[in-house]
């Protein structure tokens, strides 16, 4: 397969956003923002991105999908949320960061996400030191909230971490974010970035797309 092709394979098979497997309808407003935010937090431990993302979908259920909602509730609450998610081992942890994070979101940017962005500046890299205050978030984990909020922040495209552009090059695809970009629309690039890392997680997809290509 030549490169269009293997990108047309890995959006078509792979191309899910782990925003929209948690159930997250991304949108630059509060709630999905906060949202993605706690997505990341839950990603940033050596844990399944399955189990990542049935957490975030518990959390949510639970009605904590705003930083308010998160701080109101009891520690105990968020623990049980994670638990029923199979988000063992770490789900102590993670609810004493869960509470932590939203109180710094509620402080610092009054609950709105949007006002990290502003104080970003329209930086990639000033974004990142911003995620890395929250807790629990540290450079994976802020690449992860780029990777997918590249969707409706444009001015972050385009964003692939090191695990999907070395996933790009063992593929033999383009492994810098621009020579990735220049092979898709504005609107898939995050879905391609999420493609590549899921392929990276999978040595049996990675393994028939190297086969195939």
């Amino acid at each position: 397969m030549d490169t269009a092709e293997t990108i047309d394979q890995l959006l078509r098979e792979h191309g899910r956003t782990y925003a929209d497997e948690a159930g997250i309808t991304l949108k630059d407003t509060p709630s999905p923002l906060y949202q993605l935010l706690v997505l990341t937090v839950l990603c940033s431990i050596r844990i399944k991105a399955d189990i990542a993302t049935a957490a975030a979908r518990e959390l949510s259920a639970a009605g904590l999908r705003t930083p308010r909602a998160m701080v109101d509730s009891s520690w105990q609450e968020r623990v049980d949320a994670l638990g029923r998610a199979h988000y063992v081992r770490y789900d102590e942890s993670t609810a004493t960061a869960l509470g932590e994070g939203a109180a710094l979101v509620l402080d610092r940017y009054h609950g709105d996400l949007r006002r990290l962005r502003e104080q970003a500046d329209g930086s990639g890299e000033k974004l990142r030191q911003l995620l890395r205050e929250v807790p629990r978030i540290g450079p994976v984990g802020a690449g992860i909230f780029c990777r997918e909020v590249q969707a409706v922040w444009p001015e972050l495209r385009p964003f692939f971490d090191e695990r999907a552009l070395a996933t790009a090059g063992a593929l033999g695809l383009p492994h810098t974010a621009a020579g990735l970009a220049r092979h898709v629309s504005d609107e898939d690039t995050a879905r391609l970035a999420a493609a590549l890392v899921r392929v990276s997680l999978s040595k049996d997809a990675e393994r028939e797309l190297r086969t195939a290509a």
